[in-house]
């Protein structure tokens, strides 16, 4: 009988952990992306020029770097909403330019919105409502942003073909959502009991769907016209 109370107890102690990460990384993510929203308003009120490419790298692995030695501390919360505070005014130059050069910019980012949070709600949905464990795509998805995140980087500065630009972002698509699946799986089974991680890793699962969505739905419409 004390054996079973214990186990049971046990039981409840996981269920109530399991809990409170998924309720404080939500919450988190919420105040996290409006953050960033706020952010991107103010780089495009301000008309902001894009960043270097290589700055805005250095900084945000530094800041990746800094969260992650912070994670269990205060300041890894501050720094989290620094870096998305950060990745959100970079966004706002692309906003600007899709709203004054690009074909129904407005359309597309509406849309590249929608479609980000239809992503999200159906990947974390799926991966609660089945609980079932992810696990093994974190080998296929690590090697495959890996290639994705070199082969964009090699088509920028060398090759410059559209094509593959938006092979990139198809391939951005479907990784990320494997990442959402993922993360929430981490959380629901108990592989993850850090709220912070967790926001960072689906903050930047849902930047990256954004981007990509953006870029996809932009080479349709313009295809279609």
């Amino acid at each position: 009988m004390n054996q079973y109370s214990a186990v049971q107890r046990h039981s409840e102690t996981s269920i109530l952990a399991t809990n409170k990460v998924i309720r404080n990384t939500y919450l988190f993510l919420g105040l996290t992306l409006a953050f960033s929203a706020i952010m991107a308003g103010v780089s495009m009120a301000q008309n902001a020029a894009p960043m270097n490419v290589f700055f805005q790298l250095i900084v945000m692995m530094g800041l990746l770097f800094s969260i992650q030695a912070t994670q269990n501390s205060p300041m890894g919360i501050v720094l989290t909403f620094v870096f998305t505070g950060f990745m959100g005014y970079t966004l706002g130059p692309l906003l600007n330019y899709f709203l004054h050069f690009v074909p129904k910019g407005q359309e597309i980012i509406l849309s590249a919105l929608g479609g980000t949070a239809m992503i999200f709600f159906g990947a974390s949905g799926y991966a609660m409502t089945t609980r079932q464990n992810f696990n093994y795509l974190f080998a296929f998805l690590s090697i495959g942003i890996t290639v994705t995140f070199v082969m964009s980087l090699l088509n920028a500065f060398l090759f410059q073909m559209p094509i593959l630009s938006l092979g990139i972002s198809c391939a951005l698509l479907l990784i990320n959502t494997g990442f959402i699946l993922f993360e929430t799986s981490q959380i629901i089974n108990g592989g993850q009991r850090n709220y912070v991680l967790a926001t960072l890793s689906i903050y930047l699962s849902l930047y990256n769907i954004f981007i990509s969505l953006l870029q996809i739905l932009s080479a349709f419409t313009n295809n279609r016209d």
